[in-house]
């Protein structure tokens, strides 16, 4: 059964779900936001929090290419949300210090250095590098877990990406995206899990979800997602170009909690539980004479029915049994009939 160890918590079949809360770059290169956006993860009861490596120069070309849901180049957007290296390795040690993972992506080759020299624990890889074939190669000499997301992917490509994870025996997980921001809920496509899941069998899987809320999350949980990332805000009034398709600290709390309770609802098989016995005594229901018989009357429909509670002798599933046989001895109304009252 494939599982990714990410410091010491074991991520895949059998386990609860991981959620990742993906800061990225919402603090819009404020560290105090970021600091505080770890604080409030830790507060929501998530175990691990991601952040974005942007090590420009090395990254790309200066360019006036505009996201979608942005109104800056990404030139822009990324130079002004760029830690350095002594900003990323304090934020690494104070999620730490709070008994959370700390994972980062990094997209370029020296941000993966970085990362490397600053002892994290395993890669993320975001869609955009998903076939960055020689990034892959790099990050997966490192011999780390991978997490590896798949948006604006195809399953060739994807595999392209795992054919190198597997020559450096490296563990890894996939994570199924679509890099629309917002996602429509009908362009979330799950059927992509259990399909990945078939061609991709010693891999873990997930969902980074970019859909408004945790429906989504929620749902892979039940197809057998063991990872579920978010892009995560302390407050959606704050500028950002991932802020309005984030979760603030009481959905991540939320999602947290409902993807453990999910997972631990799966599975089982339909049979009677031990524990179902006592609500059954008045749950179920029991033969019951509804008026006074006489002896040797015929019991019907018309003096004989079903009520609770179930703790007679004769349950409401024999009814049909007692039909038209004989009663030994008169009988009270509203009592309670065994087998030993019918001839």
């Amino acid at each position: 059964m494939p599982e990714i160890n990410l410091d010491g918590r074991l991520v895949g079949d059998g386990h609860p779900p991981l959620v990742i809360a993906e800061i990225g770059i919402n603090h819009d290169g404020d560290f105090k936001k970021a600091k505080q956006m770890i604080d409030d993860a830790h507060s929501s009861n998530a175990e691990c929090v991601k952040f974005q490596s942007h090590i420009i120069e090395d990254e790309m070309i200066e360019n006036d290419v505009i996201p979608e849901n942005a109104s800056e180049s990404i030139w822009a957007i990324m130079k002004k949300c760029a830690f350095s290296e002594e900003q990323e390795l304090e934020l690494k040690d104070y999620t730490k210090k709070l008994g959370m993972i700390y994972l980062n992506t990094p997209f370029s080759r020296a941000a993966a250095d970085r990362l490397q020299k600053m002892g994290i624990s395993a890669f993320k890889i975001g869609s955009g590098e998903c076939n960055n074939y020689p990034l892959v190669e790099h990050i997966a000499k490192f011999n780390k877990p991978v997490i590896l997301s798949t948006g604006m992917n195809t399953i060739p490509s994807i595999k392209k990406s795992v054919d190198i994870l597997r020559k450096h025996k490296v563990p890894y997980a996939l994570l199924h995206v679509t890099s629309l921001y917002p996602t429509p809920y009908e362009k979330v496509r799950l059927g992509a899990l259990s399909e990945m899941k078939s061609i991709f069998p010693d891999a873990v899987f997930g969902l980074s979800d970019h859909s408004l809320g945790n429906y989504a999350c929620f749902a892979s949980v039940a197809l057998g997602a063991s990872i579920l990332e978010k892009h995560f805000t302390s407050d959606k009034n704050w500028p950002g170009p991932d802020i309005s398709l984030s979760i603030n600290p009481n959905e991540l709390k939320e999602l947290v909690f409902g993807s453990k309770a999910i997972f631990q609802s799966l599975g089982g098989k339909k049979d009677i539980l031990n524990e179902e016995k006592t609500t059954s005594k008045f749950a179920y229901a029991s033969v019951v004479s509804i008026s006074d018989i006489k002896k040797n009357e015929l019991l019907t429909r018309e003096n004989v029915w079903v009520k609770r509670p179930g703790t007679g002798e004769i349950r409401a599933s024999q009814f049909e049994k007692i039909i038209n046989k004989k009663a030994k001895f008169d009988i009270n109304k509203n009592t309670q009939l065994r087998w030993d009252m019918i001839d």
